[in-house]
């Protein structure tokens, strides 16, 4: 996997920021039905790109190193920033 690849895959998902792996699974299948070769706006290049796509974000995904850092907490659960238990 490169950069450029990486890139337009999520280009082809819209993501712009952040996307939990339910939400990722959600987009591919409504996109999947959009592109299907059997719908009247789908294509085979299109359907195979979006395919190649989501294994490609899937694994980026399934591969990602978590911080577990006090910075890298509060990022993800800013709710609990100023919990009574949280130094």
């Amino acid at each position: 996997m490169d950069y450029k690849e990486f890139e337009k895959a999520v280009d082809l998902f819209g993501i712009i920021t952040r996307i939990s792996k339910k939400d990722l699974k959600q987009k591919y299948l409504k996109l999947s039905k959009k592109y299907h070769p059997d719908m009247e706006t789908g294509s085979d290049e299109k359907f195979q790109e979006l395919q190649e796509a989501y294994e490609l974000l899937n694994s980026y995904m399934d591969s990602f190193v978590f911080s577990f850092d006090e910075d890298e907490f509060k990022t993800q659960f800013p709710s609990f920033t100023n919990y009574k238990n949280w130094k």
